[in-house]
């Protein structure tokens, strides 16, 4: 089924964290075909598989043989509140959860909002004894428990609005009174008790479910589209594609929001690594690998800015930016992103293939420009790399929004990178 706006939903509903977007991801890789490997196990010769570290996924078809990679990278990671290590606060009667902002979650965003709770519990191990070992296990909890509210207008100092502190603004309400402990609360409704958990990764997701809007059906409403969107697609593009000449892999990490450097960020060795024992595997060495590699190339999905009605001056003249025209290619002199002629050539063909138009994207020049997963994934690997996007509206904030038709394109010119055409096997 090609990909399409209602399935982006879903797909965005399923997973209101990392982990649960590689939760997600895994299962439609899994009813596709493919098999799930441990890194700490030896591995097949080739085949369809996918690992997964953490909030990070690695997916990849090696059926066609001794070929480049052509990869697909994005990141699982999206702007929240995260639930701090000692959350229980009490203040004038009001029972408090402690939270902080990860990544550059456009704060005014997240105030009066239903929120719920998601991540990963790391428990004792069932049966492991006082000594024994660690267990991760999903937790997800869909209640509107949680609400950070805003301060009203009539005790603001110029009634202009508040631009909340990041300390002291962002701590939601859950309760009155002796609520207790919020960690037993979460503890409880994952079906464990607070003395089994031994650390915790939580984090808020709104409950609003994601929507098509706009008088014709013309828009994607919904959480996180920065930078699930790409997740989808990617997914989508991999499952769909018919190798030859390269071998397509999926690569979706976690972190890039905060800099991408942790073990299973895009500035680790997860990706060099799974590339290199696909090599191994199928019975070559190092050189063979690093040969391997100059002949690749990575598309680094990521969201792109469209024009905003309301501010058109913050765009540069020329470049104006679309939803609904087609997937985005990202430019920047000074390598925010990593693009050049060479990758913006191999891209542009793909949409050629695909048959949907290429939008392309520079930020103004007296603007800080944000940056994503391809700079660090090309000198990483050392494998050429675009980055690309779908363009959306509200980057940042806890509800975002782009055009419904792009989802198709985006993911069709992805498929296309995937396998260009002209490729077959040696």
């Amino acid at each position: 089924m090609p990909a399409s706006p209602q399935s982006l939903c879903e797909f965005i509903d399923a997973s209101p964290s990392p982990f649960h977007v590689c939760a997600t991801a895994a299962r439609l890789l899994a009813a596709a075909g493919y098999t799930e490997l441990s890194e700490a196990d030896a591995w097949p010769a080739s085949g369809r598989y996918f690992t997964v570290r953490a909030g990070s996924l690695v997916a990849w078809d090696s059926t066609p043989g001794d070929v480049p990679f052509r990869i697909v990278g994005g990141h699982t990671d999206s702007p929240n509140l995260r639930v701090k290590q000692h959350p229980d606060r009490a203040v004038a009667g009001w029972q408090v959860v402690a939270l902080a902002p990860y990544g550059g979650a456009w704060l005014n965003s997240w105030l009066d909002r239903d929120l719920g709770i998601s991540g990963q519990l790391s428990i004792v191990e069932a049966g492991s004894g006082s000594g024994g070992g660690v267990e991760h296990r999903l937790v997800r909890i869909d209640d509107p428990i949680l609400r950070v509210p805003q301060l009203a207008i009539h005790l603001s100092d110029d009634r202009k609005g508040v631009s909340p502190d990041p300390q002291r603004h962002v701590n939601a309400i859950w309760g009155l009174g002796e609520q207790g402990s919020f960690l037993e609360f979460v503890a409880e409704r994952a079906g464990v008790r607070a003395s089994e958990v031994l650390g915790f990764d939580l984090m808020t997701h709104d409950q609003a479910a994601s929507a098509i809007t706009g008088a014709g059906g013309e828009f994607v409403s919904a959480p996180r589209l920065d930078n699930q969107v790409t997740c989808y697609a990617g997914v989508e593009a991999l499952l769909a594609v018919k190798p030859t000449g390269h071998i397509p892999v999926l690569a979706l990490f976690d972190h890039e929001e905060v800099g991408s450097q942790s073990d299973h960020g895009a500035q680790s060795e997860l990706l060099p690594t799974v590339l290199e024992r696909i090599v191994l595997a199928a019975g070559h060495g190092r050189e063979h690998f690093l040969r391997r590699c100059a002949e690749s190339m990575v598309a680094s999905g990521d969201m792109a800015h469209a024009t905003h009605p309301n501010y058109p001056d913050r765009h540069e003249p020329g470049h104006l930016i679309a939803v609904n025209a087609g997937p985005v290619l990202k430019v920047q002199p000074n390598l925010r992103y990593a693009t050049d002629g060479r990758t913006a050539a191999a891209f542009a063909l793909a949409c050629r293939q695909a048959g949907v138009p290429l939008q392309r994207y520079e930020h103004r020049a007296d603007l800080p420009c944000g940056s994503t997963i391809g700079p660090m994934t090309s000198a990483r690997t050392g494998i050429p790399t675009v980055d690309v996007g779908a363009a959306q509206l509200a980057m940042h904030s806890a509800r975002e929004m782009m055009g419904a038709l792009d989802v198709a394109t985006y993911s069709a010119a992805l498929q296309a990178f995937l396998a260009p055409a002209g490729s077959s096997t040696p």
